[in-house]
């Protein structure tokens, strides 16, 4: 096992939360971009990650999108030891486990519990990778460490913390209600020497005048004998920053004249893939739950990326949307499936090894003369392309399962810089598939398929978005007690 304390050495703080979706991600984005920002070089870190929202490496390892988020906050390269243990939920007690950035096989919930603690090495190993020769390493927890339950074999929270020897600060949502009990509680469940590993705290998701807030400082000081950070006022532009967590989706964006559909599977992932049209003022993004019909005034249903393709085809099927799709069609609407919603439009999708469950052959929703085999080997690589209809570049990145061919495939709608060809587009023109995500990310593509639509792009994504990062660290810089949490780091408070 790789010694802790080598990495130690480096400044490292570890933001933990009083539970999930408390804003640890994005607070993390942006003290990455707070301190780079100040020329600190910086690195992000979160052991253990649970999401179906994926990036990929430069050298085809997956991380968590948060990740790539915080290293763009960095202002550096994505490696796979930012993030050495993501787990990608296929079913609801089953997930696939990437270990520095590979598969490493699926595991039941159950099972994973009784393993976790075997992966420690390896999340030490990439933590004193990632750590060598920077200023400051910023560490994210997972859920809650007053989950005391899931405390045995921890490796995302305090038994990381503990491990690794780092400082703790604590980040409460007031938005969710009950606050201070979300602080207190935890302080309550906590064993006294991870209480002591706890050095400061501070509000998230505050709205209206935060100086109401400093009585509740006080109580949550002097019931824990943690030190108040400061209290973090809503910033209304993180809904433009990529959501990590389905749970973040909302059902609809915008109001303009193209009206995208977008129906909610069980398994999505990389929805990512939906964040630059929701900034697009000409684009109407509509996000339609289960139980809910697609509307009949939609111009394209974007069927989205799937982690259990052959599953969330039936779940598609159970919600009645394959009938809303087939009149969608007959009105003469556009349909875009994205990996494996472009493996579900086709006609037969094969398993032959149980890759997704039991052993079998399924039969697609039929627009794509294409047939899918699931195999086991896994592509995650970074892609280049050119789209065939616009001649417009696109850069993006693979990630699935499967291989699709089939007479629509000569007529693809992407041809890769390596030569290959990548996916179909129907002999109507009007249905099209790629294994390609992150392509409406490309400001030549996103502006070229849009304006075939006549809505014309000015947005810059990537740049957009580099601006929301320095105004979420110029937000946080004037709210937090920056001074302090640096001196935590190093290991002066």
């Amino acid at each position: 096992m790789v010694e802790a304390k080598a990495a130690g050495k480096v400044p490292a703080i570890m933001v933990q939360g009083t539970g999930s979706n408390v804003g640890k991600s994005l607070i993390v984005a942006g003290l990455c971009r707070l301190f780079a920002n100040r020329g600190l070089n910086v690195r992000p870190f979160k052991p253990q990650n649970m999401s179906n929202n994926a990036a990929v490496t430069a050298d085809g390892g997956e991380i968590g999108r948060a990740q790539a988020l915080q290293a763009m906050g960095c202002r550096v390269p994505l490696s796979v030891h930012m993030n050495p243990v993501l787990l990608k939920p296929e079913t609801d007690t089953g997930a696939q486990v990437i270990v520095q950035g590979k598969r490493h096989g699926t595991m039941r919930a159950r099972e994973y519990g009784k393993q976790k603690a075997e992966l420690l090495p390896k999340v030490m190993e990439s933590f004193s990778i990632n750590a060598s020769g920077v200023d400051l390493v910023i560490v994210e927890g997972a859920g809650s460490p007053a989950e005391i339950n899931l405390r045995s074999g921890d490796i995302a929270n305090m038994g990381f913390a503990e491990a690794a020897d780092l400082p703790v600060i604590l980040c409460a949502d007031i938005d969710r209600g009950g606050v201070i009990a979300s602080v207190v509680g935890t302080c309550a469940v906590l064993e006294e020497k991870e209480r002591q590993r706890i050095k400061g705290f501070f509000i998230n998701r505050f709205r209206g005048d935060p100086s109401l807030f400093d009585e509740g400082l006080r109580e949550i000081e002097q019931r824990t004998g943690w030190q108040g950070l400061g209290v973090v006022p809503w910033f209304a532009d993180a809904a433009k920053l990529p959501a990590e967590d389905a749970l973040g989706l909302a059902d609809g964006f915008g109001d303009g004249g193209l009206k995208i559909v977008v129906p909610v599977i069980s398994r999505i992932a990389n929805f990512d893939d939906l964040d630059p049209l929701r900034l697009e003022p000409g684009v109407t993004l509509e996000l339609v739950q289960p139980g809910t019909p697609l509307p009949g005034d939609a111009d394209v249903v974007l069927l989205p990326g799937s982690k259990s393709t052959v599953g969330d085809l039936a779940f598609f099927r159970r919600q009645g949307w394959d009938i809303d799709l087939k009149a969608h069609h007959r009105r003469g609407g556009h349909i875009l499936g994205v990996c494996g919603g472009y493996q579900m439009l086709g006609k037969v999708i094969s398993d032959p090894d149980g890759i997704e469950g039991s052993p079998g052959t399924v039969e697609g929703l039929g627009y794509l003369d294409v047939e899918t085999i699931l195999t086991a080997d896994k592509s995650t690589v970074a892609a280049r392309a050119t789209h065939v209809a616009s001649g417009a570049p696109v850069s993006g990145y693979e990630i699935h399962v499967g291989r699709t061919s089939g007479p629509d495939c000569t007529n693809p709608m992407m041809r890769l810089d390596d030569g290959r060809s990548d996916g179909a587009v129907s002999a109507d023109g009007r249905v099209y598939g790629t294994y390609i995500h992150g392509l409406f990310t490309d400001d030549a593509f996103r502006t070229a398929y849009l304006n075939a639509f006549g809505v014309r792009s000015d947005l810059s994504y990537d740049q957009d978005i580099d601006r929301i990062l320095d105004d979420l660290a110029g937000h946080l810089d004037s709210v937090l007690d920056v001074e302090a949490i640096l001196k935590i780091a190093r290991g002066a408070a």
